[in-house]
C-alpha cells in the first residue's frame, strides 16, 4: 500500500474535520510561546531571527508558536490542508512563513546546512524507516544546530489500547519490522484512518549516531489526563522526546585531527 498516498489523503480530511492533533495555535499561547514549545528548555533563551523547519509539523500549530518565538520558519509537511492551515494562522496573526510540501525522508528542497534548528512532533510513525529522514535532518542542519524529536514509544504501539479481563494491557504486535501497523479503532495513542509503522530503539536512537548526530537529552512527556488512557500511560509512557545536535566538528575530522 502506498503509505505516502494514504496518510497524505487522511491528514488532508483530518485537518478538514478539525480532527485531534489538527487544531491551530490560540491568541494565548502566543504571549510567551518558548514553555510551550520546549517546556524542557532545550532550545535557546531565544529563537530570534533563527532559522527553524518545522517537520511534518502542518497544522497551524507548531510553526505559529516558533514565529511567534522570532524564528524564521518554514513549516514542511505531506498534506497540503495541513499547510492550509499554517498559512491561514499565518494571516490572521500577521506572522510570515514559509510552507513547504513532501514527504519527511526527502527534504531536497533545501539546501545543506541552512537550519538552525528542526522541531519535529510525533510523525516518524507514518514512515516505514527513520534512517532517511535523519540523514536528511543532520544534511539540512547547520553544524551546532539542534535537532528536537518525539516518537511513540514502541512498546506503546505494541500493547492494546485497553486494557486485557485481568488487568494489564496486552502486547499484540511484533517488536521490530517494517511492516505497517493493523488498522486499529480509534484511541489516544493510535490515528485509526492512517498508515502507521513501530520504530525500535535500536532505530529510534542508533539512528540518530548513524545519521552523524549526537543525543544530549531525552524525556519522556508527562501524560496528566484521567481516566483509562491517564491510568495506562503509568505503566506505559506514550511518547518519547529527544535533544540531538549536529557536531560542529564531525568525528571524522577529529580523528584525523588526533592522528
Amino acid at each position: 500500500m502506498d503509505y505516502i498516498s494514504h496518510n497524505q489523503r487522511a491528514y488532508d480530511d483530518r485537518a478538514r474535520r478539525g480532527a485531534r492533533h489538527t487544531k491551530r495555535a490560540l491568541p494565548v499561547h502566543l504571549a510567551n510561546p518558548l514553555p510551550i514549545m520546549d517546556p524542557e528548555a532545550w532550545m535557546p533563551p531565544s529563537l530570534q531571527g533563527l532559522r527553524v523547519l518545522c517537520l511534518a509539523a502542518g497544522g497551524g500549530l507548531q510553526g505559529i508558536l516558533a514565529a511567534a518565538a522570532g524564528a524564521e520558519v518554514t513549516v514542511f509537511d505531506l498534506s497540503l490542508m495541513m499547510l492550509e492551515a499554517d498559512r491561514e494562522a499565518a494571516l490572521q496573526y500577521r506572522f510570515a512563513l514559509r510552507t513547504v510540501q513532501g514527504t519527511m525522508e526527502n527534504l531536497s528542497a533545501f539546501g545543506d546546512a541552512h537550519f538552525d534548528l528542526v522541531w519535529q512532533p510525533v510523525s516518524a510513525c507514518y514512515i516505514p524507516s527513520v534512517q532517511p529522514m535523519y540523514a536528511e535532518v543532520a544534511r539540512v542542519l547547520k553544524p551546532d544546530g539542534l535537532y528536537i524529536v518525539q516518537h511513540k514509544q514502541p512498546a506503546s504501539l505494541q500493547a492494546d489500547a485497553h486494557p486485557a479481563a485481568g488487568g494489564g494491557w496486552l502486547l499484540r504486535h511484533p517488536y521490530s519490522g517494517q511492516t505497517a501497523l493493523p488498522p486499529a479503532p480509534p484511541s489516544p495513542h493510535r490515528e485509526a484512518d492512517t498508515i502507521e509503522y513501530l520504530h525500535s530503539w535500536t532505530e529510534l536512537l542508533g539512528g540518530l549516531s548513524r545519521a552523524g548526530l549526537v543525543i544530549e537529552d531525552v524525556s519522556e512527556p508527562p501524560q496528566t489526563v484521567e481516566g483509562p488512557w491517564g491510568e495506562r500511560c503509568r505503566f506505559l509512557a506514550p511518547y518519547i522526546k529527544i535533544k540531538a545536535r549536529k557536531p560542529a566538528t564531525s568525528l571524522k575530522e577529529i580523528w584525523l585531527h588526533l592522528t
